[in-house]
């Protein structure tokens, strides 16, 4: 198997795209956000992330099987 690297350049610029939706609409909504995140303890901030981890690699299945 190997990578395509042209793939792998439009999911990350996808995901530039969607990473900066957020602060570009609503400063004020990101800025809380952030801040609830930063106020979040280590392990709710794992579970955040392993559910979107499972959560994309759900979607990426579906989309790509």
């Amino acid at each position: 198997m190997s990578i395509d690297w042209h793939d792998l350049g439009t999911a990350l610029a996808l995901y530039l795209v969607l990473e900066g939706v957020l602060p570009f609409l609503s400063p004020a909504a990101a800025q809380k956000a952030f801040l609830a995140m930063s106020q979040a303890s280590a392990l709710q901030l794992r579970m955040v992330g392993l559910a979107s981890m499972l959560g994309g690699c759900g979607l990426l299945y579906l989309i790509r099987g």
